[in-house]
Protein backbone atom coordinates (compact mmCIF):
# COMPACT_ATOMS: atom_id res chain seq x y z
CA UNK A 1 0.00 0.00 0.00
CA UNK A 2 1.34 3.62 -1.05
CA UNK A 3 0.84 6.01 1.81
CA UNK A 4 0.27 9.63 0.43
CA UNK A 5 0.72 12.65 2.63
CA UNK A 6 -1.94 15.59 1.35
CA UNK A 7 -2.49 19.03 3.17
CA UNK A 8 -4.99 18.84 5.52
CA UNK A 9 -7.37 21.05 3.69
CA UNK A 10 -7.97 18.40 0.66
CA UNK A 11 -11.15 17.43 2.52
CA UNK A 12 -12.27 15.53 -0.57
CA UNK A 13 -9.30 13.50 -0.97
CA UNK A 14 -10.09 12.44 2.87
CA UNK A 15 -13.88 11.68 2.54
CA UNK A 16 -13.40 9.81 -0.46
CA UNK A 17 -10.81 7.39 1.59
CA UNK A 18 -13.27 7.43 4.35
CA UNK A 19 -16.27 6.26 2.66
CA UNK A 20 -14.43 3.95 0.43
CA UNK A 21 -14.20 2.02 3.78
CA UNK A 22 -10.42 3.03 4.45
CA UNK A 23 -8.91 4.42 7.12
CA UNK A 24 -6.14 7.61 7.55
CA UNK A 25 -3.99 10.09 9.94
CA UNK A 26 -4.84 13.15 10.85
CA UNK A 27 -3.74 16.24 13.45
CA UNK A 28 -5.70 16.97 16.38
CA UNK A 29 -5.21 19.05 19.71
CA UNK A 30 -3.02 16.48 21.00
CA UNK A 31 -1.28 14.05 18.54
CA UNK A 32 -1.82 12.75 15.08
CA UNK A 33 -4.81 10.08 15.07
CA UNK A 34 -5.53 7.20 12.74
CA UNK A 35 -9.27 7.54 12.20
CA UNK A 36 -12.30 5.67 10.16
CA UNK A 37 -15.94 6.29 10.23
CA UNK A 38 -17.50 5.74 13.19
CA UNK A 39 -20.00 2.72 11.75
CA UNK A 40 -18.00 1.41 9.13
CA UNK A 41 -16.93 -2.05 10.96
CA UNK A 42 -14.34 -3.24 8.69
CA UNK A 43 -12.49 0.15 8.52
CA UNK A 44 -12.13 -0.02 12.04
CA UNK A 45 -10.90 -3.29 12.38
CA UNK A 46 -8.19 -2.65 9.88
CA UNK A 47 -7.23 0.22 12.53
CA UNK A 48 -6.03 -2.63 14.91
CA UNK A 49 -4.21 -4.59 12.04
CA UNK A 50 -2.32 -0.79 10.77
CA UNK A 51 -1.20 -0.32 14.53
CA UNK A 52 -1.03 -3.91 15.80
CA UNK A 53 -3.79 -3.00 18.64
CA UNK A 54 -4.46 -5.82 21.09
CA UNK A 55 -7.98 -6.23 19.76
CA UNK A 56 -9.67 -6.04 23.47
CA UNK A 57 -8.71 -2.14 23.76
CA UNK A 58 -12.00 -0.23 22.26
CA UNK A 59 -11.34 2.59 20.53
CA UNK A 60 -12.56 6.34 21.11
CA UNK A 61 -15.30 8.37 18.73
CA UNK A 62 -14.64 12.06 17.72
CA UNK A 63 -17.38 14.27 17.04
CA UNK A 64 -17.37 17.49 15.44
CA UNK A 65 -20.68 18.74 16.99
CA UNK A 66 -21.92 18.23 20.11
CA UNK A 67 -25.62 17.67 18.19
CA UNK A 68 -23.61 14.43 16.84
CA UNK A 69 -23.21 12.53 20.78
CA UNK A 70 -26.64 10.93 19.98
CA UNK A 71 -25.01 9.06 17.06
CA UNK A 72 -23.43 7.13 19.04
CA UNK A 73 -24.77 7.47 22.37
CA UNK A 74 -27.98 6.88 24.22
CA UNK A 75 -29.71 7.73 27.03
CA UNK A 76 -26.74 10.13 27.54
CA UNK A 77 -26.19 11.31 31.47
CA UNK A 78 -27.12 14.76 32.15
CA UNK A 79 -23.41 15.01 34.16
CA UNK A 80 -22.16 14.11 30.38
CA UNK A 81 -24.15 16.68 28.51
CA UNK A 82 -23.44 18.98 31.22
CA UNK A 83 -19.38 18.26 31.05
CA UNK A 84 -19.81 18.45 27.62
CA UNK A 85 -21.22 21.64 27.12
CA UNK A 86 -18.96 23.08 29.29
CA UNK A 87 -15.25 21.59 27.89
CA UNK A 88 -16.39 20.51 24.33
CA UNK A 89 -14.13 21.50 22.21
CA UNK A 90 -11.07 20.10 24.85
CA UNK A 91 -9.54 17.29 26.47
CA UNK A 92 -12.44 16.05 28.07
CA UNK A 93 -13.15 12.48 27.13
CA UNK A 94 -16.79 11.46 28.71
CA UNK A 95 -17.78 7.82 28.85
CA UNK A 96 -21.27 7.39 28.53
CA UNK A 97 -23.65 4.37 27.46
CA UNK A 98 -23.31 3.13 23.39
CA UNK A 99 -25.18 3.04 21.03
CA UNK A 100 -26.41 0.33 20.10
CA UNK A 101 -25.81 0.72 16.26
CA UNK A 102 -22.27 1.08 16.63
CA UNK A 103 -20.02 -2.20 15.83
CA UNK A 104 -18.34 -3.98 17.85
CA UNK A 105 -15.10 -3.06 16.64
CA UNK A 106 -15.98 0.12 18.64
CA UNK A 107 -16.52 -1.18 22.08
CA UNK A 108 -17.34 -5.09 22.96
CA UNK A 109 -18.88 -3.15 26.37
CA UNK A 110 -21.82 -1.58 26.67
CA UNK A 111 -20.00 1.83 26.95
CA UNK A 112 -17.85 4.39 24.67
CA UNK A 113 -15.71 6.98 24.95
CA UNK A 114 -16.41 10.36 23.13
CA UNK A 115 -14.59 13.53 22.83
CA UNK A 116 -14.98 17.00 20.43
CA UNK A 117 -11.13 17.95 19.87
CA UNK A 118 -10.27 21.66 19.71
CA UNK A 119 -7.99 21.73 16.92
CA UNK A 120 -9.62 23.12 13.51
CA UNK A 121 -8.06 20.93 11.16
CA UNK A 122 -9.89 17.90 13.28
CA UNK A 123 -13.26 19.64 13.75
CA UNK A 124 -13.12 20.31 9.40
CA UNK A 125 -12.72 16.64 8.64
CA UNK A 126 -15.45 15.53 11.70
CA UNK A 127 -18.01 18.17 10.82
CA UNK A 128 -17.86 16.77 6.78
CA UNK A 129 -17.38 12.95 7.66
CA UNK A 130 -19.36 12.47 10.84
CA UNK A 131 -18.43 11.02 13.98
CA UNK A 132 -14.73 8.85 13.41
CA UNK A 133 -13.40 6.14 15.49
CA UNK A 134 -10.28 7.43 16.41
CA UNK A 135 -6.83 6.68 18.13
CA UNK A 136 -2.86 7.56 18.58
CA UNK A 137 -1.60 7.44 14.59
CA UNK A 138 1.66 4.82 15.77
CA UNK A 139 2.31 1.41 16.09
CA UNK A 140 0.94 0.07 19.71
CA UNK A 141 3.46 0.40 22.23
CA UNK A 142 5.23 3.29 20.22
CA UNK A 143 5.53 7.37 20.97
CA UNK A 144 2.35 9.00 19.99
CA UNK A 145 3.32 11.09 16.79
CA UNK A 146 3.20 14.97 16.67
CA UNK A 147 3.80 15.65 13.39
CA UNK A 148 2.58 13.81 9.28
CA UNK A 149 6.49 12.91 9.24
CA UNK A 150 6.54 10.57 12.71
CA UNK A 151 2.99 9.43 11.29
CA UNK A 152 4.56 8.20 8.03
CA UNK A 153 7.73 6.89 9.82
CA UNK A 154 5.60 4.13 11.45
CA UNK A 155 2.67 3.33 9.39
CA UNK A 156 3.86 4.17 5.76
CA UNK A 157 2.24 1.34 3.84
CA UNK A 158 -0.09 0.36 6.60
CA UNK A 159 -2.49 3.60 6.09
CA UNK A 160 -3.16 4.88 2.60
CA UNK A 161 -3.16 8.62 3.60
CA UNK A 162 -1.87 11.02 5.97
CA UNK A 163 -3.53 15.22 6.42
CA UNK A 164 -0.43 16.76 7.46
CA UNK A 165 -1.69 20.12 9.37
CA UNK A 166 1.84 20.70 11.00
CA UNK A 167 2.86 19.92 14.19
CA UNK A 168 0.42 19.22 17.01
CA UNK A 169 0.12 21.05 20.18
CA UNK A 170 1.08 17.95 21.95
CA UNK A 171 0.72 17.53 25.46
CA UNK A 172 -0.89 15.37 27.94
CA UNK A 173 -3.58 13.09 27.10
CA UNK A 174 -7.23 14.42 27.72
CA UNK A 175 -8.63 13.58 31.25
CA UNK A 176 -10.69 10.65 30.98
CA UNK A 177 -13.57 10.42 33.07
CA UNK A 178 -16.75 7.65 33.45
CA UNK A 179 -20.27 9.81 33.52
CA UNK A 180 -22.43 6.36 34.29
CA UNK A 181 -22.85 6.68 37.62
CA UNK A 182 -23.91 8.91 40.39
CA UNK A 183 -20.45 11.01 40.30
CA UNK A 184 -18.16 11.25 37.87
CA UNK A 185 -15.13 9.13 38.30
CA UNK A 186 -11.34 10.19 36.60
CA UNK A 187 -9.87 7.08 34.93
CA UNK A 188 -7.05 9.28 33.40
CA UNK A 189 -5.27 12.12 35.00
CA UNK A 190 -5.75 15.24 32.30
CA UNK A 191 -5.82 18.45 31.71
CA UNK A 192 -8.55 19.04 33.70
CA UNK A 193 -9.42 18.37 36.86
CA UNK A 194 -11.62 16.54 39.12
CA UNK A 195 -12.42 20.10 40.72
CA UNK A 196 -13.28 21.43 37.63
CA UNK A 197 -15.21 18.80 36.64
CA UNK A 198 -17.45 18.82 40.57
CA UNK A 199 -17.12 22.87 39.64
CA UNK A 200 -19.60 22.46 36.45
CA UNK A 201 -22.42 20.08 38.14
CA UNK A 202 -23.01 22.80 40.54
Amino acid sequence: MKTEIVPALQLQQALTVLQNGGILAFPTDTVYGLGALAFDNPAIESIYTAKDRPIEKAIPILIGDLSDLDKVAENIPAMALRFASRFWPGPLTCIVPKKQTLPPAVSATSTVAVRIPNHADALALLRAAGPMAVTSANISGQPSPSTAEEVYAQLNGHIPMILDGGKTPGGIPSTLVDCIGNEPIILREGPISLGELLSALD
